[in-house]
């Protein structure tokens, strides 16, 4: 199930599994809308708006994988 906070494996080391994961799906939805946002007003297939789509969603993945990591609950 896709959420905000990460998990500890019954062992206690990070899920790293379900973390990219639930990274990956957010950066498909932001792959999704902004690639039809752009097509919409014509600029995805230019050189500087492939690179913002790109810049987009490996930011979108990094960044949810970067706040999954660091909200996990101590045990």
């Amino acid at each position: 199930m896709l959420s905000r906070n990460g998990k500890n494996n019954e062992d206690g080391s990070f899920d790293w599994r379900d973390a990219v994961i639930d990274a990956a799906i957010t950066a498909g939805i932001t792959a999704c809308t902004s690639g039809v946002a752009m097509i919409a007003t014509g600029t995805l297939f230019t050189t500087a708006g492939l690179c913002t789509f790109a810049f987009t969603v490996l930011g979108q993945f990094f960044g949810f994988l970067a706040v999954k990591r660091k909200l996990v609950e101590k045990k």
